[in-house]
């Protein structure tokens, strides 16, 4: 063989080992690209929280997730947003999905439901220690200054609820507290201060509000609650293709009852809440 065709050989080689190098790089980053799960999610406590420098809890649900998905290969990218705009990016397919988002056949939004609930919620209120009020439907509201976050919906669980709210006849009496940090733990403090008078919220995170400030010598939780339950599910963007989308639904769907009893009475007690019947 000549000197010339030796050097050609030599070269194919080299190109087909480059060639084979590359293939597999690209690969490679396909594939870690494919299983990066982009969570959009909201300060919701103790079900989701905001890492800090002094705690790297995430909450009961992102612990969820992470069992769940890091199961089968992937790794969760989060993005701590309030809860309007993380829909907003799940809608427009900057994350692929959002934990939590209240159940509604109403709902008119760019993405779609897992079936398996991540919780489905006891209400309750919480009021001022010296307060006898209990909720004993919507008139029983009437006089009360009362306190939500900016788009919060109860119509799930109370559309009188919701009704009260969305009047702008009672807006004297309603107090929308937005913001990037905690909404809850200030809404705690302003009924503290005697600034609004009660909230309603999910009893675990009202459980758990009241114990992370100390305030259950100024403040208590009333049961009953709103009228129904509040049933939440996680939230997947159209903007996934569907075949990707409804095999990350089925995994949630298939890990989120695996996980019921013991393993998620676990991670309830990681934060220091229970159901309460």
């Amino acid at each position: 063989m000549s000197n010339s065709n030796k050097e050609k050989n030599h070269r194919n080689k080299l190109y087909s080992l480059f060639l084979g190098i590359l293939l597999s790089l690209v690969s490679m980053l396909n594939t870690a690209y494919a299983n990066t799960l982009k969570v959009c999610y909201d300060q919701w406590a103790p079900m989701t929280i905001f890492a800090s420098q002094d705690s790297s809890d995430r909450g009961v649900v992102i612990d969820m997730l992470e069992l769940i998905y890091t199961a089968k290969g992937y790794q969760l990218e989060y993005y701590e947003v309030p809860l309007a705009r993380g829909l907003n990016m799940v809608a427009e397919g900057f994350c692929d999905m959002l934990p939590e988002y209240l159940y509604s056949t109403q709902t008119e939004r760019s993405f779609e439901y897992a079936s398996e609930p991540t919780f489905t919620y006891t209400s309750a209120f919480v009021v001022r220690k010296n307060e006898s009020w209990r909720y004993e439907g919507i008139q029983s509201i009437t006089g009360k200054r009362l306190a939500t976050g900016p788009g919060w919906d109860y119509s799930s669980m109370s559309v009188d609820y919701q009704r009260y709210i969305d009047d702008l006849d009672n807006a004297n009496t309603v107090e929308v507290i937005a913001g990037d940090d905690d909404v809850v733990e200030r809404i705690f403090r302003m009924i503290s201060e005697g600034r609004v008078d009660l909230y309603a919220d999910n009893l675990l995170v009202l459980q758990y509000t009241l114990e992370r400030l100390n305030l259950q010598d100024e403040l208590k939780i009333v049961r009953p609650g709103l009228e129904k339950n509040l049933v939440e599910r996680p939230i997947f963007s159209l903007n996934i293709p569907t075949k990707q989308r409804q095999a990350l639904i089925k995994i949630w769907n298939e890990g989120r009852v695996s996980i019921k009893g013991d393993q998620e009475k676990r991670l309830l007690e990681k934060y220091h809440v229970e159901f309460v019947e």
